[in-house]
């Protein structure tokens, strides 16, 4: 699996749960980017199991409002 794939994979996985959970809020381009780049920084680091980046983008994602309101 290439890089690329392993990327929009981990990115489904995690938009689509946060999509069914109804907990995508806000406007969806700025949900997606920060989704993807908390995938692209895992990646960077030599992260390649799909679950875990998709798993650590929803966790970040859920935490943001908490990080944001704080």
């Amino acid at each position: 699996m290439t890089d690329t794939e392993l990327r929009a994979q981990s990115f489904q996985i995690a938009w689509k749960y946060l999509d069914r959970s109804g907990l995508l809020t806000g406007e969806h381009r700025e949900a997606a980017r920060f989704i993807l780049n908390r995938i692209d920084r895992m990646m960077l680091r030599g992260e390649r199991r799909r679950l875990l980046l998709s798993n650590a983008a929803i966790d970040a994602y859920r935490l943001r409002p908490v990080l944001v309101n704080a």
